[in-house]
């Protein structure tokens, strides 16, 4: 296996248990240039905020969208997104990407900014 299928192998599992809990999730994907960030509903059919450093208002505040700063701003985006939504509980689903650097840090943000997971 290389290092994407092993990746993909532990997203699948993280899924799967977060699909039997029945919870909303917060879907957080990274390339080496951007961050991405959702949240998605209990069925996964339906996504009901997102973020993302390629965003308009992110892209203008800062000058490189894939390092921790970057990360920290969606963080604190998606945060007050699902809090406009109605949503203040989630599932973390890291998409198999280690917890470490930026998704330490968008999880970090989020959590200052009043999500619980």
């Amino acid at each position: 296996m290389d290092k994407k299928q092993t990746r993909l192998r532990r997203a699948r599992k993280t899924r799967a248990r977060i699909a039997e809990l029945k919870m909303v999730r917060l879907s957080v994907h990274r390339t080496n240039s951007h961050i991405y960030a959702q949240i998605i509903d209990e069925t996964g059919n339906k996504v009901l905020a997102s973020a993302s450093s390629l965003e308009a208002d992110v892209r203008s505040a800062m000058a490189n969208g894939g390092n921790v700063a970057a990360a920290a701003v969606i963080g604190k985006r998606i945060a007050e997104k699902a809090k406009a939504a109605g949503i203040e509980q989630v599932a973390f689903d890291r998409s198999g990407f280690k917890y470490h650097g930026r998704m330490k840090a968008l999880a970090d943000a989020a959590r200052e900014h009043g999500l619980v997971f």
